[in-house]
């Protein structure tokens, strides 16, 4: 069922990237095409509700912070959120990650009646990924980007609920956060933002410029009037001067900012043991990745200097089976490459190894500003030194 599930999930991606061609595919693009206008239509709706109070949003009464997108997946979030955590919590704020949990898995109904009937206050509770000492769950219950997030963040509160304001008020009442970070945020109206971050792409800004479920888009690209700053991913150097003037169409104000996803080093999966960049010149690579934009990271690799002579790639967040990893091995081990290398989000789906056969390491990277690196300290500032005087109702 799992691999007739993603099959057909990474079928519906080929038909809207338009990868896939012929009748049938064109009509089902067709179809989704009279479907986004109704999708559309409840955006543009549900907008309307919370913009003129008729839906309220809640205040929790400690700043909120949102990092999202108005696509789906692949803006390569999950660092900037890490970035944003670390600067803040060494500003010296209280910082809790609320994220949803993308495709973890809730405790099974039994053990949570068995917490409600042991007096636990609710049959669903927030999950604990990370107290800020301790990591808490594993990254099936907590969610990929979660536990990564957590297991990087040693002194940030990581908590995944579906229902942010509840996972908000957990963060508030049982961990003293004085500073909540909505991990894909942008679209969670139901709690009160004071920034919204937004990330664009700098290869595919707004996907394929069409709405889900024709596209990729979550809202139209004039919905980034509603940010405060924008970060523009993954950059190479090279000018960013028309996509900067297609942003300002939108939004004339927000503080635009230009990053990139720099590596590191690899890290060994098994005996977590670094290895340098320069080690990938010139060496025989298999990658294997879960991703939402695989060409992204094995693009990457190439230009450190890696040659890739096997390539396996899933549907984002698949999580891996020990079968699938050993084929992979084989046929890795049947090339005589030299090592196997994955993404970090990656390696935490993976089974316990046991086969040291092959090294398989992670690309461990991080978030490096290219230009305007004074708006992002600025903003920065802003969250961790208030002004309480002029403007106190701004953040609280």
């Amino acid at each position: 069922m799992k691999e007739w599930l993603e099959s057909l999930e990474q079928y519906a991606i080929d038909v809207i990237l338009e990868r896939r061609k012929g009748p049938r595919a064109s009509f089902l693009r067709f179809i989704l095409y009279g479907l986004s206008y109704i999708y559309r239509g409840a955006v543009n709706l549900r907008l309307y509700l919370y913009r003129n109070r008729i839906l309220r949003e809640r205040n929790l009464g400690c700043l909120v912070v949102s990092i999202g997108n108005l696509t789906v997946g692949g803006t390569g979030k999950t660092p900037v959120v890490e970035k944003f955590a670390r600067a803040l919590n060494e500003g010296g704020r209280n910082v809790a990650i609320l994220s949803r949990g993308y495709k973890s898995v809730n405790r099974p109904l039994l053990e949570r009646l068995r917490g409600k009937l042991a007096g636990e206050s609710e049959i669903n509770p927030s999950r604990l990924v990370s107290d800020g000492k301790s990591l808490l769950l594993d990254s099936k219950t907590a969610g990929d980007e979660p536990y990564m997030l957590a297991n990087n963040l040693k002194d940030v509160v990581v908590i995944v609920d579906k229902d942010r304001v509840k996972g908000g008020l957990d963060a508030i009442n049982k961990h003293q956060a004085d500073t909540l970070l909505l991990d894909d945020g942008l679209q969670y109206l139901k709690l009160r933002h004071r920034l919204d971050i937004v990330l664009v792409d700098r290869y595919a800004p707004f996907g394929n410029e069409y709405l889900l479920p024709r596209g990729t888009l979550r809202e139209p690209p004039r919905n980034l009037k509603r940010a405060s700053y924008i970060f523009i991913t993954k950059c190479n150097g090279e000018s960013n001067r028309d996509l900067i003037q297609r942003i300002r169409k939108y939004n004339r104000t927000a503080e635009i900012i230009e990053c990139t996803h720099r590596p590191l080093y690899l890290e060994n999966i098994i005996t977590r043991a670094h290895k340098p960049l320069e080690d990938l010149e010139g060496a025989y690579v298999g990658t294997i990745s879960g991703i939402a934009v695989p060409e992204s990271f094995e693009n990457g690799l190439k230009k450190l200097g890696a040659k890739i002579e096997v390539t396996r790639r899933y549907t984002d967040h698949h999580r891996y089976t020990r079968k699938e990893i050993d084929t992979f091995i084989d046929r890795c081990l049947d090339r005589d490459l030299e090592m196997i290398v994955t993404t970090e989000k990656d390696s935490v789906r993976f089974p316990a190894l046991e086969r040291s056969d092959i090294p398989i390491f992670f690309l461990r990277v991080e978030i490096g500003i290219l230009s305007n690196e004074e708006s992002f300290a600025e903003c920065v500032n802003r969250i961790c030194r208030p002004r309480p005087m002029l403007e106190p109702q701004r953040f609280f």
